[in-house]
């Protein structure tokens, strides 16, 4: 294709409605008609990135093979399309201003007065379309944060006119995602929410061209037409999007309402006829009819929100199905695990999943819970820090170096198991400075990481400042523990494993962010293998 299609999704009524899952299944569908598809989001925080929030504030930080430190739905649309994103998959209001007032201070407007219109909006349009002249997309489907009428949001939607002015009716559409709620007192569905929120997106100049409805309640023809008709779209652009027991079910339910008909018609793309979507109805088939479930224990200290782990859920779910297993994830919170009651919080569990995180609280929960599944043979799997809590808890309970600890929680330990990289101590700012990003690793041959592989060399994705200090190497490997993935440019530790246990393997990456609907990371696959067996 010579012009590169944009399609802008935008939401209105309430936040948390699913833009990122229906931008996400939309993907999908354009892929399987053949399509090069990527998918794009726009937050309107003033963050330059999510990588110094909370997890309470905003979900897990997702980290791209370029190291950018991202928002959690550019997950879902790697899960979805199955390609890797990418620094510019991700923007937000504060990477923007700081480009144009980098600018400003450099004297790149030297004598102009810097405005939200054009400085602003001309970088908004720039970083749009930046994905389609250099990536060579068919299709960018850029989300839009927040909800229409958010004053944060409003730069990112006068960008979004002025665009559908410049490249023509043809090579640009916006859907709109609304709510229909119900009310139990009446018994009705109501549809003036979504009458208001197109009015707001009117009042701003941008008309939808398709509505999609978020409902419990199937929409009757009469709402259809009705929502049509105030809405001034097309019947036909009228789709629903009605509650689902997996929002992998939403791309097969997107396509029963023609979304991606609709789509092809308006931006007039060549339609080569339904897409291929059989590996995927097969993966929600071994979904949602399981041979087997397995309770497995994720212990973490932002338990509160899943959307904290959201990609760990995610490749327990991948991995499941790969599996003919169902995986019943309870969430524990690491800083309710204690010495008086460990073993009961954890008796029952079929794996342990310790999680990533930064600083010392909960720490201490997250150790007892590796010391449980070690004693007990339990399928055992660290992530990060994860990783870090087995090496600490093997050195005090197996190798006898009673206080040995990270540098992070305790400075001045006397045995630094896991210390601070070299290259990371001086730093003082937080924002973007921890290693970050894809990393190569070498298997030991005959490991249970080399196994689970089936290779000898693997890339995965990292976010961390600390590592397992190599003084403490041969130690480790004559008690048992030893050394199974290492980086082969830097020699620091990347997996570590005990082939005396069932399964027991941490790594110093992040695997979560590599795991698809259609490729599943194969440790997660093989450690939901163990925990079912």
């Amino acid at each position: 294709m010579a012009t590169t299609k944009y399609i802008f999704v935008t939401g209105g009524v309430t936040s948390s409605l699913g833009k990122g899952i229906i931008s996400a299944s939309l993907g999908k569908l354009l892929q399987a008609r053949g399509f090069k598809v990527t998918i794009q989001k726009l937050d309107p925080y003033i963050n330059v990135d999510p990588g110094t929030l909370n997890p309470y504030e905003h979900g897990e930080c997702y980290v791209t093979l370029d190291g950018a430190e991202t928002d959690l739905d550019l997950g879902h649309y790697e899960r979805f399309l199955g390609i890797p994103t990418s620094q510019a998959n991700n923007v937000t209001t504060g990477g923007i201003y700081q480009t144009v007032i980098n600018k400003e201070r450099k004297g790149d407007y030297l004598g102009k007065t810097v405005q939200v219109i054009p400085h602003i909006t001309d970088e908004i349009k720039r970083r749009i379309k930046l994905l389609g002249t250099r990536y060579k997309f068919d299709v960018v489907i850029t989300e839009i944060g927040g909800t229409v009428g958010d004053i944060e949001s409003l730069p990112f939607i006068e960008s979004v006119r002025q665009l559908i002015w410049e490249m023509g009716e043809s090579n640009s559409l916006v859907i709109h995602l609304t709510l229909v709620p119900f009310l139990s007192a009446t018994g009705e569905l109501k549809t003036k929410p979504t009458q208001h929120s197109v009015k707001v997106l009117l009042e701003n100049g941008i008309q939808p061209n398709i509505l999609i409805l978020r409902t419990v309640k199937d929409l009757t023809l009469e709402i259809r037409k009705k929502v049509a008709l105030f809405c001034n779209v097309n019947l036909e652009s009228v789709i629903q999007s009605i509650d689902v027991s997996t929002i992998y079910e939403v791309p097969i339910l997107m396509q029963k309402e023609k979304l991606d008909t609709a789509v092809i018609k308006k931006l007039k793309l060549p339609d080569s006829g339904p897409p291929e979507l059989a590996p995927w109805k097969q993966f929600l088939r071994k979904l949602k009819n399981p041979r087997h479930t397995v309770k497995v224990g994720l212990i973490g200290k932002y338990v509160e929100l899943q959307d904290s782990y959201k990609s760990i859920h995610e490749s327990l779910i991948h991995a499941g199905a790969a599996n003919d297993c169902k995986v019943e994830v309870r969430f524990i919170h690491s800083e309710d695990i204690g010495e008086n009651n460990f073993t009961e919080l954890l008796n029952g569990l079929k794996g342990i999943v310790v999680a990533p995180g930064f600083g010392d609280r909960g720490i201490d929960g997250k150790i007892l819970a590796v010391k449980y599944a070690r004693e007990n043979n339990i399928p055992f799997f660290g992530i990060c820090l994860g990783l870090q809590c087995a090496i600490v808890e093997f050195a005090r309970n197996v190798i006898g170096l009673e206080k040995a600890h990270s540098t992070e929680m305790v400075t001045k330990t006397p045995d630094p198991v896991i210390d601070l990289m070299e290259d990371q101590k001086g730093i003082t700012e937080k924002g973007g400075t921890m290693r970050l990003g894809g990393y190569p690793c070498v298997l030991k041959k005959g490991t249970l990481a080399h196994k689970a592989y089936s290779l000898n060399k693997v890339m995965e994705r990292h976010r961390h400042r600390y590592e397992f200090n190599n003084a403490y190497l041969d130690v480790f490997e004559k008690a048992g523990m030893i050394a199974s993935g290492i980086n082969p440019d830097t020699g620091l530790v990347e997996i570590m494993e005990i082939p005396a246990k069932k399964w027991f393997l941490g790594v110093q990456f992040h695997p979560e962010y590599n795991s698809t609907v259609l490729k599943p990371h194969p440790l997660f696959v093989s450690f939901v293998k163990s925990s079912v067996s």
